[in-house]
């Protein structure tokens, strides 16, 4: 009799696997940049109130004593001779109601350095080795070109092993453990939601999925 080759079962649902994965990565992306744009709308409306309320203290500076007191100023270098009596006065009334600043504490705060934009990788389905293979890697490709701060989220486990390789972290239960004590709840949702939250919190410039099959080469990271 014949021998027939059963093809893998396993290997056969690694591609509807990984389509799952991405979607639920594309979904978690999309939700993110929703709620990054209504965010953004209300610093858009925030930034008009503000405007308004400039507009407001600029008709009252218009009114007030500091603004003659500037405008008295300029009234000296045009006509000295009838200026410096009426400013002076202005200045002594400005004195006597301020008390002196003390220059020293007004200082202006230097604004912070730009950081690198977080790239979001998806390494779902990789064993302890795996993923720390993976971060050894990706560590790699960093000291060769640092151009952004790299988030890894694992179904494993044994994820806290690898915080010493200075790689953040995130962790997400796998399937079997999740379907075990929450049945209530599907893990693609959970997932896409996961997903969603990190690419909010870490400001993520893209999203990157794992192949649990053929983790990506330094060659491969660095294209």
């Amino acid at each position: 009799m014949r021998n027939v080759k059963v093809p893998d079962r396993r290997m056969a649902l690694d591609a509807p696997e990984r389509a799952r994965w991405e979607l639920a990565a594309m979904a978690g992306r999309m939700r993110s940049l929703e709620a990054r744009l209504a965010e953004e709308q209300e610093n858009a409306e925030t930034a008009r109130r503000e405007l308004d309320r400039e507009r407001r203290r600029l008709e009252r500076l218009r009114h007030s004593e500091s603004y003659r007191l500037g405008y008295g100023l300029v009234s000296l270098v045009k006509d000295p001779v009838h200026t410096v009596p009426r400013l002076s006065r202005a200045v002594l009334r400005r004195l006597r109601g301020h008390p002196k600043t003390n220059s020293a504490a007004v200082r202006r705060v230097p604004s912070a350095a730009q950081r690198p934009p977080a790239h979001l990788y998806v390494a779902i389905g990789l064993d302890t080795a795996a993923v720390r293979e993976f971060v050894l890697t990706l560590r790699q490709r960093l000291l060769v070109n640092p151009d952004h701060r790299p988030v890894v989220v694992t179904d494993c486990p044994s994820f806290a092993l690898l915080r010493d390789l200075g790689v953040l972290i995130e962790y997400l239960p796998d399937r079997a453990t999740w379907d075990h004590h929450r049945p209530d709840r599907p893990w693609d949702d959970v997932l896409t939601q996961r997903l969603s939250r990190l690419n909010r919190d870490h400001d993520t410039a893209r999203t990157v999925i794992v192949d649990a099959t053929q983790p990506p080469t330094l060659a491969d990271l660095l294209r």
